[in-house]
This record gives C-alpha cells, sequence and structure tokens, in this order.
C-alpha cells in the first residue's frame, strides 16, 4: 500500500496543476529614429568661362581668375579685384605684353608687385587689396599673384569675360 501510496502521490503530483509564472513580456525597444550619416559633397569649383588653354581666364561677373596651362587649371579659380565703372577692366582678348616682379605705377606711384602687362594702358595682373578697387587692373592676393606671374609667359592668352 505504502508503494500504492507512494505512486499516487507522485502520480498526483505530477497530476496537479502547477502554479504557472507568467513569461515576462519583453518590452519591444524604444524606436530610436537614426538618421544616416550627412556627406558633404563640396560641389566643383566653377569651370573657367574662357576658351584660353595656355594662359589665364578673368570672370568679370564671378570675380574670379584662373591660370592655364595646356588645357588644364593649374590654379584657380582664385578672387580677384577690378576697377570700377569709370576705370573699368577691360574686356576682351589679349595676350600677355611684358612682366615686372617689382614694378612702379609711373601714373599713380603705387607699388604694383608680380606685374604681368597684358592691356594697353598698364593693365595688368599685379598683387593687390581685393576690397579696395584698382585702376583697371586685376587685383590678386600676393600668393596668386605670385603664381600668375610664375606661370604667365610673355605671349600668352588672357581673356576677360
Amino acid at each position: 500500500m505504502a508503494a500504492l501510496l507512494g505512486l499516487t502521490l507522485v502520480t498526483a503530483a505530477c497530476a496537479a496543476p502547477r502554479a504557472t509564472t507568467p513569461s515576462p513580456i519583453a518590452e519591444p525597444a524604444p524606436l530610436v529614429k537614426t538618421t544616416p550619416p550627412t556627406t558633404t559633397t563640396t560641389p566643383p569649383p566653377p569651370a573657367p568661362p574662357c576658351s584660353v588653354t595656355t594662359g589665364a581666364c578673368v570672370s568679370l561677373a564671378q570675380r574670379l581668375a584662373w591660370l592655364l596651362r595646356d588645357g588644364r587649371v593649374v590654379r584657380g579659380p582664385v578672387p580677384a579685384g577690378f576697377g570700377p565703372p569709370d576705370q573699368m577692366t577691360p574686356a576682351g582678348s589679349f595676350r600677355v605684353a611684358w612682366k615686372d616682379r617689382e614694378h612702379t605705377s609711373s601714373e599713380y606711384g603705387t607699388n604694383m608687385p608680380n606685374s604681368v602687362f597684358f592691356a594697353a594702358g598698364g593693365i595688368a595682373f599685379h598683387a593687390g587689396p581685393l576690397d579696395a578697387p584698382s585702376h583697371g587692373c586685376v587685383h590678386l592676393t600676393d600668393a596668386d599673384s605670385a603664381a600668375f606671374f610664375d606661370g604667365l609667359n610673355v605671349g600668352d592668352a588672357v581673356e576677360v569675360r
């Protein structure tokens, strides 16, 4: 009987309903709004608006200049300053006439470092303030005027648009 009773208890224990503990329900992970990483794409610099392949191109409207060699831009676009309406920088196609590293204007008595003369009346690329009007010349920064002086040869084309 003890054996029978043990069996009954085992059976009863097995047959008895178990107290169930609720299974934990996982809370959904909070929605994290992810934004894709922003990629900064720098637009390409403006292309020179001139047909010059070796020489210099100047855009009066954009206030920019380019130095070109064999169809490639070797410097630029670089910021440029020009003459005011009453002493406008002349537009057109020109050739480098002559150069003078340490030029002083005979008309105005001002220093014109890295002068590259290309138009009648002493019009040249040279170092000068970009925020002050010239007397018709193309002002460039010191570094850019040195690059234009070194990169342009007598006879090279200059186009001002």
